[in-house]
């Protein structure tokens, strides 16, 4: 018999809590289990924090079972207060279901909707259309204040001034895993740990208004070893959407992660076994830096293809081995004649967005963290025209590891 996925997900990494971990990996190992997560639409793509969820979803339907990607058409328009400190920005409704439809179409890339083999919803179905007094009979008297209030996903906001807007979201998610509940006899939620709370309050919902037993499992969040939330830059979150990051920048982000994160990352978002997970892991000195090119290429592969990782890796090699440049680098085009007007470095280097702010670029210079086609500048005002560029482009490098070229077309 083939392993289960519980002990799959518990020997990968992912699993952090679950309400009754001997009960859902008895579960999992007998029959088909159609489980959720869900995906507040707050942007209009994906981004590498969502890669790890997706992955469990990857694991779980490769085992047979049932995923339900559950779209927050709803519960975005209040927005989930867990580990925020200060309230989301509310979106249009217009805004919201076009994130919804770009979240469904990235979402096919990984899960196959074909022959029920996945679902997908959209809580605005149910939510946006509630009578707000039937709700709160039907649904709200299930809900202790005293104890939603010692809830971890409250915590932080209590500080600030937590508004009731908010306070409804855990029912909200409560009242989804209801909803699929009934609608698809599904009986498991996960998510990242940060749901914890949520998941518990639809589980307690099924309890007492089903009579009858439902589950809640969390992945570990990624984070460094600071305790900061992986898949951020400099320049904002990594995205799953190649028009907002490449699968170059994709490549580069996973191959510089920090030596003690590797092996965990290898485990949680990629398939290779765990015998070659730990292998690489083990890995010492200059030769960490080998399984970190076969994490970026493992992880470039999945989500953007085979062509793209094989790319963006070869692109990195000429980089790196030879100082050279590549089709397939983040390149920034300039029109001739505005380039030849003249560029201060620290506009290029706001352009490329290799910083986010001119008195970043100007303390990054002076501090003689930039090169440009291989030599150190640290004059702030040092410009550049068409006839710097050298084999028909400007290489600039920001630290060790990030590059970016600049080109001229007419």
């Amino acid at each position: 018999m083939s392993q289960n996925v519980y002990d799959t997900l518990v020997e990968r990494g992912f699993i952090e809590q679950a309400t009754n971990a001997d009960e859902i990996r008895e579960m999992l190992g007998k029959e088909r289990v159609t489980f959720y997560i869900g995906f507040d639409a707050t942007a209009d793509s994906l981004t590498a924090g969502h890669f790890l969820t997706i992955m469990a979803m990857m694991h779980m339907q490769k085992a047979g079972h049932r995923p339900i990607a559950l779209l927050g058409g709803g519960t975005t328009m209040v927005g989930d207060p867990s580990g925020k400190s200060d309230m989301r920005k509310v979106m249009t409704k217009e805004t919201i279901a076009h994130n919804a439809e770009c979240f469904y179409n990235q979402l096919s890339r990984f899960i196959s909707f074909d022959n029920d083999g996945a679902i997908i919803e959209n809580n605005a179905d149910w939510l946006l259309n509630l009578n707000y007094v039937d709700f709160l009979r039907d649904v709200g008297a299930h809900f202790s204040v005293n104890k939603m209030l010692t809830a971890e996903c409250y915590k932080q906001r209590m500080e600030k001034g937590l508004t009731f807007f908010e306070f409804n979201y855990m029912v909200m998610q409560s009242y989804d895993f209801l909803v699929l509940n009934r609608k698809h006899g599904c009986r498991l939620q996960m998510g990242g740990n940060d749901q914890w709370s949520n998941i518990i309050g639809g589980v307690e919902l099924i309890r007492r208004k089903e009579s009858k037993p439902a589950y809640g499992l969390t992945f570990k969040l990624l984070t460094t070893s600071e305790g900061i939330k992986m898949g951020k830059t400099m320049k904002g979150a990594v995205w799953l959407d190649p028009a907002k990051t490449s699968p170059y920048e994709f490549y580069q982000y996973w191959r510089n992660i920090e030596d003690a994160k590797v092996e965990e990352c290898l485990g949680l978002l990629t398939f290779l076994p765990m015998d070659e997970v730990r292998r690489l892991g083990a890995l010492e000195g200059a030769e960490i830096n080998r399984a970190k090119e076969v994490l970026a290429y493992e992880i470039t592969k999945i989500v953007h293809g085979e062509k793209e990782a094989e790319k963006a890796q070869e692109a990195a090699k000429e980089l790196f081995a030879r100082g050279g440049m590549s089709e397939d680098m983040p390149t920034t085009v300039y029109k001739k004649a505005e380039l030849d007007e003249g560029k201060d470095l620290i506009t290029l280097l706001v352009d490329t967005r290799l910083v986010p702010t001119r008195s970043e670029g100007r303390r990054l210079i002076t501090q003689g963290g930039v090169t440009v086609n291989g030599e150190k500048v640290t004059a702030i005002d040092r410009e550049f025209t068409s006839a710097d560029l050298k084999d028909g482009a400007l290489l600039i490098r920001k630290g060790k590891k990030a590059y970016h070229q600049v080109k001229i077309e007419g």
